[in-house]
């Protein structure tokens, strides 16, 4: 396994222990049809997690949608930039986290199926 793979598989395990912090919080914050939609896109983190686990290179492919889909989410809501302008809290670090860690996904997973595909080749 690469260096590169590694790093993925860390990420995305990262991700997933991220997501936990993220469902205890929004857990009494928001209404519950929000909490589950969040819920699934953990669980579906968390099949990713497996399937990278076990090494199935189906996982990367999928955690970088999922990485895209999560920011396209996350970013345009302006009360994760207002905790953020509020200074350190958890809710911050959560926010800032995980957006680096789904933005280095972003960047590593094509790197890694690019490499992948010219071996190959």
């Amino acid at each position: 396994m690469s260096a590169i793979q590694r790093a993925i598989r860390v990420l995305i395990y990262l991700s997933v222990a991220i997501g936990i912090v993220l469902l205890f919080q929004l857990y009494s914050l928001v209404p519950s049809w929000l909490f589950y939609s969040v819920l699934v896109g953990w669980l579906a983190y968390l099949f990713v997690a497996v399937l990278a686990w076990k090494g199935q290179t189906v996982a990367y492919p999928l955690a970088l949608i999922l990485a895209i889909l999560t920011l396209a989410v996350s970013l345009p809501q302006p009360e994760h930039y207002s905790y953020v302008e509020a200074g350190f809290s958890l809710a911050s670090s959560t926010f800032l986290i995980g957006s680096a860690l789904q933005i280095a996904l972003i960047i590593l997973i094509p790197l890694f199926l690019y490499k992948n595909r010219t071996k190959r080749s």
